[in-house]
């Protein structure tokens, strides 16, 4: 399989599978399992995730530019849109300071199909316990700051690979009641300064490693990751009420136990 080839596939799956709760390292792992791809490196993943970085700032520029207005303002008219910009700030806090400290061990990328396949399953199942426990009945504008600070705590655990990041966030918000759509939403928004800041530790580490970080896969990498995250996002937030997360988790336990398989 060409590099080039390969970073399309990769990027389509990185685009497809960062923000539905099905785990984007679970998926990174099959082409190498299956056909014995290479390892792309730092540097790919660099590419992926400023692609699918920018499809969710492009998705959610409008609701980006009010929050960042509700944070200037003294305006009362902006209270809720204030409210959920701070929100969304304490969430990522967790994560940040988890990342700082563990830098060193997340470096080394020791991660085994084994831990991806059972982290995998237990997440799974956890996201499938909060939805169908949870009362659904809280909108986004619900949130306080110590609930934030609940999310951002529990998303620390999507450094864990195979637990899907927006998958920890949509079962945290879930456990505290939020509808599946808003909860979804928060995940998506979360998702901005948490990618961003992985983005910031992947550069610094390019850096210190002396990287080249332009080149035609990376390339193909950022564009496909990108787009495909774009339409990923859009369409799940149309539907995601209609699916619910039953589908997710039959899925999710399909591919565990196709990893331990493998």
């Amino acid at each position: 399989m060409s590099d080039i080839f390969l970073s399309l596939i990769l990027g389509l799956v990185q685009g497809l599978t960062e923000f539905l709760p099905i785990s984007s390292s679970a998926h990174l792992l099959i082409p190498s399992l299956l056909f014995g791809a290479n390892d792309l490196g730092l540097e790919f993943d660099i590419a992926v995730h400023a692609g699918t970085l920018c499809a969710v700032i492009y998705f959610f520029k409008k609701d980006i530019k009010v929050y960042a207005l509700s944070i200037f303002s003294s305006s009362s008219s902006y209270q809720s849109e204030r409210r959920v910009a701070i929100n969304l700030l304490i969430a990522t806090l967790p994560i940040v300071f988890a990342g700082i400290f563990l830098n060193d061990l997340i470096s080394q990328r020791l991660v085994t199909k084994e831990l991806i396949a059972w982290s995998n399953i237990f997440f799974a199942s956890l996201l499938l316990l909060s939805f169908y426990l949870s009362k659904k009945n809280k909108d986004i504008f619900h949130l306080s700051i110590l609930m934030s600070l609940f999310i951002g705590c529990v998303q620390v655990f999507a450094l864990i690979p195979g637990a899907s990041r927006s998958g920890v966030v949509i079962m945290a918000c879930l456990f505290l009641g939020l509808n599946l759509k808003d909860s979804s939403r928060f995940a998506f928004l979360l998702a901005i300064p948490t990618i961003l800041g992985a983005l910031i530790f992947l550069v610094g580490d390019s850096i210190a490693a002396n990287l080249d970080i332009f080149n035609a896969q990376l390339f193909v990498g950022f564009i496909t990751s990108a787009l495909v995250a774009f339409f990923t996002i859009k369409y799940f937030l149309q539907f995601v009420e209609r699916i619910g997360m039953t589908p997710f988790f039959i899925y999710r336990i399909f591919l565990g136990l196709l990893l331990i398989i493998l």
